[in-house]
């Protein structure tokens, strides 16, 4: 008898039956701490500050007024800034004029006032474009009751 086959009975080996799973166990592990740090980096909405109905007046700093996109009855936009006169623009230039008063003052606040029959989707889609934009929450102006 050769030197090989004397430690194996009947010069065959016998089939493993198990499976090992510690590198499945690693690699869950490892998968399951890379969904845990990247999911709350996921964001799919907008984020907004939403007015409460009975709130105070926000008073502003004179040196450091709120950009106002306003949006008519006739679904014409506006920008207002620094308190001089609204300025008309198509809707596909006002995200190019936030980001340019923006990277000059970049503490400025950005507040929608739209006219009570606008439809909604077409706030949204302005409030998604300032998100886009560089905006890092967007107000959204209301009258109160008394007004």
């Amino acid at each position: 008898m050769s030197a090989p086959q004397m430690g194996r009975k009947n010069g065959r080996r016998k089939p493993m039956a198990e499976i090992n799973v510690v590198p499945y166990i690693d690699v869950t592990l490892v998968l399951l701490i890379i969904f845990m740090i990247t999911t709350p980096m996921l964001q799919t909405g907008v984020d907004v500050e939403l007015p409460q109905a009975e709130s105070a007046t926000v008073e502003s700093e004179a040196d450091n007024l709120p950009l106002i996109v306003s949006i008519n009855a006739q679904g014409e936009y506006y920008i207002t800034i620094d308190d001089r006169e609204p300025e008309r623009l198509a809707a596909e230039d006002i995200s190019a004029r936030v980001m340019t008063v923006l990277s000059n003052k970049p503490k400025t606040k950005v507040l929608i006032a739209a006219y009570t029959g606008i439809d909604y989707g077409v706030v949204v889609s302005l409030m998604a474009g300032l998100k886009n934009a560089g905006v890092a929450s967007v107000g959204l102006m209301t009258k109160s009751s008394e007004q």
